[in-house]
């Protein structure tokens, strides 16, 4: 708790307040520092495995040699089979205090999913959103956290995550089902921030079908969305949503009279 001057009632009064914590963690892999993650300070090993995973560095659990955290000094050793590229090009994203990506395709780059997948019904997807909320309890309290959950077709919650930066709480999730085992293809994402161009390029790149979100998608994200074969929704709230890529999906009419 931090010791703030609340101002209530015409005059400033002294009070307490919860205060989000942001963790600078130095990544190394192979002995190279490839780049500075600004997260939140819990479960930092499914970020740096989600992470490497997303961008292509490592294929399977069995790639990491080494996967050491050390929170005392905030860095994170990595080893992994095979070598890095020579040369690393960040692309400074529009995640939450800037994220960080090597691999955002640009288009005709994003190889569209073929598997076959039963319909969703926007049911699942309004109660995958409502279990994200009641699990959100760092925002309950003092607000400026992310978060994001994975589900199956029924939209019953598989995993959950949190954390200062929308980008790193999709990272996690990749990191914790890619620890665990746990296939995301098929699987169905919901957010509480802005979908943009890498946090489509992540989904696509474990096989996920649809994302949600409650607030907007960028026309980036859109693109993505489309090339890939994901259902892209947003302005997710009350009984409403939009979609913006692959309404046919859904298991619900289409209204002749839009078309």
């Amino acid at each position: 708790m931090k010791e703030v001057q609340i101002y209530s009632g015409g005059k400033l009064v002294c009070g307490e307040a919860d205060v989000v914590s942001e963790f600078p963690l130095v990544l190394r892999v192979n002995d190279r520092e490839i780049v500075t993650l600004i997260a939140s300070p819990h479960d930092l090993r499914f970020l740096v495995a989600g992470f490497l995973r997303v961008q292509g560095f490592v294929k399977s659990v069995d790639d990491f040699q080494v996967l050491s955290v050390c929170n005392d000094y905030g860095i994170a050793n990595v080893q992994v089979k095979g070598e890095l590229p020579q040369t690393l090009k960040p692309i400074l994203t529009s995640g939450c205090g800037t994220g960080i990506t090597f691999t955002l395709p640009g288009s005709g780059k994003i190889e569209k999913q073929s598997r076959e997948r039963e319909s969703v019904t926007p049911a699942a997807v309004f109660n995958l959103m409502a279990q994200l909320a009641l699990k959100a309890e760092k925002y309950k309290s003092h607000g400026g956290v992310h978060s994001a959950a994975v589900g199956d077709g029924k939209g019953e919650l598989l995993l959950y995550a949190e954390d200062i930066g929308r980008h790193n709480t999709f990272d996690r999730i990749a990191g914790e089902a890619f620890l665990k085992g746990l296939d995301l293809a098929g699987k169905l994402l919901v957010t509480s921030g802005r979908v943009s161009a890498e946090m489509a390029a992540k989904a696509a790149a474990v096989g996920i079908p649809l994302i949600a979100t409650r607030t907007s998608p960028t026309d980036m994200a859109i693109k993505i969305c489309e090339e890939a074969g994901i259902t892209l929704i947003g302005y997710l709230r009350g009984a409403r949503f939009n979609v913006y890529s692959h309404p046919e999906q859904l298991a619900v009419a289409v209204d002749s009279a839009s078309e």
